[in-house]
């Protein structure tokens, strides 16, 4: 996936780019987004801490829901904290709050809320373990947590487009943090360890969205962190060369509504112990 410095919790929007249109990455959500919401089933009086929030959009969601409780939303991008205050200023949310924090070390109100949710934010952790029992200190006790997260990267057909294209048809080796949490032997033992029960994953197979076009899709997809460090493997000719094959990769996957690829990703539950 992308991402573009290394950094300590979890990342904006997934590691999307912070440059990019603030509306890019919930619209490359559209499919997935109302599984994750559906899945989160907000009640009107919790309290919800969404974890890795990006520019806030399920958070507000969550808010929305939530009438009679509230919702804080934390990143570590100072520049999605402010775009997510806004939007939820020009939505006329009262009940909803956006904090720039580490979720992996900042010190939340323990026992302070009912559930704690991230979509796509929650695989960026230094030390998964930690993240998640600071995570836990702060849910009440049963409190839910719901995460989404990507299966593996042979299992997400933008990745494996991505990889060939940018390495001459081959897969290259090593493997992208976006994708720390698709075991779920090892993500369980995460979960366990921090002190949450009744883990379960359900299987989601929805598309993303990568832009109206073929151009759109490919100034989108060259803003990933996993696009940029492939790029940067390679000499001027053969970057060229790997960009062609990217946009014709594009191309194959453009229908009358837009550019689309295969992705599969978890909804992980669990409760606190």
């Amino acid at each position: 996936m992308s991402g573009s410095d290394k950094v300590v919790g979890a990342r904006h929007a997934s590691g999307r780019p912070e440059s990019a249109d603030p509306s890019g990455y919930d619209s490359e959500l559209k499919r997935l987004d109302p599984v994750f919401r559906r899945a989160c089933a907000v009640q009107a009086s919790d309290r919800v801490l969404d974890v890795g929030c990006g520019t806030g959009q399920t958070t507000r969601a969550a808010a929305r829901s939530a009438q009679e409780g509230s919702a804080l939303g934390v990143d570590i991008s100072t520049a999605a904290i402010e775009r997510a205050r806004g939007l939820a200023v020009a939505e006329g949310l009262s009940n909803v709050a956006f904090e720039r924090a580490d979720a992996q070390v900042h010190p939340f109100r323990q026992e302070s809320f009912d559930l704690a949710i991230s979509r796509f934010g929650s695989m960026f952790f230094d030390d998964a373990t930690a993240a998640f029992t600071n995570v836990r200190r702060a849910l009440r006790p049963s409190g839910r947590l719901v995460l989404m997260v990507w299966q593996a990267g042979e299992r997400n057909e933008w990745d494996v487009a991505i990889r060939r294209s940018l390495s001459g048809g081959s897969e290259p080796g090593g493997t992208s943090e976006a994708f720390s949490l698709a075991d779920p032997s090892r993500t369980s033992r995460f979960l366990a360890a921090a002190g949450f029960v009744d883990i379960a994953f359900a299987d989601v197979d929805e598309p993303v969205f990568y832009g109206r076009d073929v151009p759109a899709a490919l100034a989108w997809v060259r803003g990933f962190t996993c696009t940029s460090e492939l790029l940067h493997r390679l000499d001027p000719d053969e970057a060229e060369r790997g960009l062609i094959r990217l946009r014709e990769a594009l191309s194959e996957h453009l229908r009358d509504d837009g550019v689309w690829f295969g992705a599969r990703s978890w909804i992980v539950s669990a409760r606190r112990g």
